[in-house]
Parts: C-alpha cells; sequence; structure tokens
C-alpha cells in the first residue's frame, strides 16, 4: 500500500474505534483531555471533520499519483463478500509507486454479466485517466475473462490478465482435488492418492480438535500447531499436509 505518514493523523489511536463511539457518555469521559476545551462531536466528525481529513489524505496520496503518467498503472479488481453478505468488488490501482485503492462497488441485486463488470471497470479506468491504465488484472472467471476482453476492445492499449494466483488455485484443485470424469481421467489416475491421503489427514485432525482432552494431550507433547484448511484455497492442503509431516 502507498505509506502514509504519521502526521496525517492527529489521534491515530481514535481510528480503531467506532464512530458510534462518541455518542456514548462514558467514552466521552474517559477521552476527556483538560488541555482540549471539547471534544469534537458525533456530527462533526463524521462531516466537516471527516472530509477535512479526506482532502488531506488525497494530498498525501498527489505524489504517488503523479507516478501513473510516467509509470503506468494495472488496475486490480478483487471480488468478495463482508459480514453482511454483501457482494464488494474491489478496485485497486497498482505500480512501482505502490498500491491505492480506489473504490468498492456492492452489486447485491444486480446481475454480475460480462457487460456489468466491462462497464464498472470502465468507469475506474476514466477515474484513473485512460491513457494511464495498462492492464486490468481479474480472477480468471469466464465472465471476468469475457469483461476483461470488452474492455481490450474499447481500449486496444489496455490489455486483460488472469491473476496468478487464482490460476494457480485452480490447477492445485485439479491436483488435490481431482474429479474422476472422462475429460479429467489421467489427471485422477495420477493424483487421487492426493485426496484420499488429505481426507486421512483431515480425519486425524479432527479427532483430535474435537475433543478438549485429546487437544489437552496433543498440546502437551507438541509444540506445533494443528492448521485449519480453508475449503476454497487448495494450497493450504498442501500447508497442513507439511504441518502434519513435521509434527510426525
Amino acid at each position: 500500500m502507498v505509506p502514509l505518514p504519521r502526521s496525517s493523523s492527529s489521534h491515530s489511536s481514535s481510528y480503531s474505534v467506532s464512530m458510534d463511539a462518541l455518542n456514548s457518555s462514558a467514552f466521552r469521559q474517559e477521552s476527556f483531555d483538560p488541555k482540549r476545551k471539547r471534544i469534537e462531536d458525533y456530527n462533526a466528525l463524521r462531516t466537516k471533520l471527516l472530509e477535512k481529513e479526506k482532502a488531506n489524505v488525497e494530498k498525501l496520496l498527489e505524489p504517488a499519483k503523479a507516478t501513473w503518467t510516467q509509470q503506468g498503472v494495472t488496475l486490480v479488481c478483487d471480488g468478495w463478500t463482508n459480514p453482511q453478505r454483501r457482494p464488494l468488488i474491489n478496485f485497486m490501482a497498482v505500480n512501482e509507486g505502490g498500491t491505492m485503492f480506489i473504490r468498492a462497488v456492492n452489486f447485491q441485486g444486480k446481475y454480475k454479466d460480462k457487460w456489468f463488470i466491462s462497464s464498472l471497470i470502465k468507469e475506474v479506468t476514466v477515474e484513473v485517466g485512460v491513457a494511464n491504465v495498462v492492464q486490468i488484472i481479474t480472477d480468471n472467471a469466464p465472465v471476468c475473462k469475457a469483461a476483461g476482453l470488452l474492455v481490450e476492445q474499447a481500449h486496444p492499449h489496455v490489455f486483460w490478465t488472469p491473476c496468478v494466483v487464482h490460476t494457480l488455485n485452480l490447477a492445485l484443485k485439479n491436483i488435490c482435488a481431482a474429479k474422476n470424469t472422462q475429460a479429467n481421467e489421467i489427471t485422477y489416475d495420477e493424483c487421487h492418492w492426493i485426496s484420499e491421503l488429505t481426507a486421512t489427514a483431515m480425519m486425524i485432525k479432527n479427532f483430535i480438535t474435537n475433543h478438549s482432552v485429546r487437544l489437552a494431550m496433543f498440546n502437551e507433547f507438541s509444540k506445533l500447531k494443528l492448521f485449519v484448511v480453508a475449503e476454497t484455497r487448495f494450497a493450504s492442503v498442501i500447508i497442513m499436509l507439511r504441518r502434519f509431516r513435521l509434527i510426525k
């Protein structure tokens, strides 16, 4: 990320405090500073002071933005779901000057087809500067690939690139969880033992962690901890099996 100097905030410790806490009399009493005549109220912090701090941050980011015309920019798009289950797409501008968050789009209730995604990418491209953008990176889902091709048609100097991490994850998925299909017959014959080994390791892990006494015994004799596998990240399967080998 683009580093911001410490002077960009006068009270950085308050950034971890919810703005709603300012409505609490207990919090205001604890935060009272005799040297300051008053504590800024809730409305001031979420309006004029917030706008002031936003302008300050924009000013601090100007040196990084100045490199865009010289070095070009890669626009990175990342889809995710927040704790409220809202589907979001993050847009970030990346070059040698650092990574800068541009915006997050909530597409709840929208049909996420190639036209919708490409329209969002084009909007952000215009915001960053069409002449500055040289590359678009998304995951390599078919709809994202189609959206990338539409952007390439609209801006011939921009090229779409699939995310390397997502590509490797799909490759590991085909290795670590190979499906027994006719089209995947060779891979399954060579790699099905990995799925069986993973299932055995998961059974052992669950046997240990699902009972407090067994887990206590394990922690007493082993300095290493068992890893929990993320179902959507197949690289974690390899990491988990490597940890089992070290524990053994």
